[in-house]
């Protein structure tokens, strides 16, 4: 893997819940970390959600230790915010690969902001999408 793609990277809301969640797998943890300090990384909003919803649940996070992370996505990385263009776009992506709403969802959003490498533990390690943005699963 190449450092450019390394910056275009869109990581999926299972890799910031391994760098943010404490008392999970070391060696998890380690490589979520490592991936998540890298600047201008891409989320999408989904993503922002999914993982304040479990921070608050699993971990207990307060609205301060919220709004302090969700001002974070936006001053480190690239939001994408999703759109009806994106919404389109998932469900043919759904339709063509078999996706979940949510990954189809995901995968929409990458490809929206020209990620090149999608991070995520919960898709097809491997896949590369419309022939532009390949799944990697940091963890194999």
């Amino acid at each position: 893997m190449t450092v450019l793609d390394l910056r275009r990277g869109f990581i999926d809301s299972n890799i910031w819940l391994y760098a943010l969640l404490i008392g999970q797998n070391e060696e998890k943890t380690r490589i979520a970390k490592n991936l998540t300090l890298i600047e201008f990384n891409i989320v999408s909003i989904q993503v922002i959600n999914e993982v304040c919803v479990n921070l608050i649940k699993k971990d207990k996070y307060n609205e301060g230790q919220i709004k302090k992370l969700v001002s974070s996505f936006y001053a480190n990385h690239l939001v994408v915010e999703i759109n009806r263009e994106i919404l389109l776009h998932a469900s043919d992506l759904r339709a063509r690969y078999a996706f979940s709403f949510w990954d189809g969802l995901i995968a929409a959003s990458a490809l929206s902001a020209d990620a090149k490498v999608l991070y995520s533990e919960d898709m097809q390690d491997g896949l590369v999408i419309e022939k532009r943005l390949k799944v990697v699963n940091p963890f194999i």
